[in-house]
């Protein structure tokens, strides 16, 4: 499959969908403003860069058509550098390695000149013992995960 390089939002013309001020409100605004400026390649997870210290929490950007299919599901790890959050794509597989679990804490947003529609939801590292984990809904897969 060969890769393409593209924004990760259509455009810069997105707009919040029943917006709402959260707790997390600072990592998602993070994240928007490098996504607004970045361009990556479609096929561009690169678990090798996603090295210690685990972060706090993670970002799943779902893309899709407005009412209609999903065209993509991407995860994304804050950097440790500062003063700019930049973020490195990783697969699902290595956050369900790294025992994160999906948060209440998510937005929406529209375009309605591409006619798309984006989904922002925070992940956090589960602070339970790895060696008691059970089956849980909250930890990513492509099964549970609607």
């Amino acid at each position: 499959m060969a890769s393409t390089s593209s924004s990760l939002l259509c455009c810069s013309q997105i707009t919040p969908y029943r917006p709402r001020i959260l707790v997390y409100e600072r990592k998602f605004h993070d994240f928007l403003a490098w996504a607004r400026a970045t361009v990556t390649s479609e096929n561009s997870s690169n678990d090798d860069n996603a090295s210690s210290p685990v972060p706090e929490y993670a970002v799943q950007l779902v893309k899709q058509v407005n009412f209609g299919d999903l065209e993509s599901k991407r995860y994304f790890i804050p950097s440790q550098i500062l003063p700019n959050v930049t973020f490195t794509e990783v697969s699902e597989q290595w956050l369900v390695e790294m025992n994160f679990e999906k948060l209440n804490s998510y937005k929406n947003f529209k375009c309605m000149l591409h006619n798309k529609f984006f989904e922002l939801n925070l992940y956090r590292k589960d602070p339970i013992n790895k060696h008691h984990w059970t089956a849980n809904v909250a930890r990513p897969s492509n099964e549970i995960d609607l």
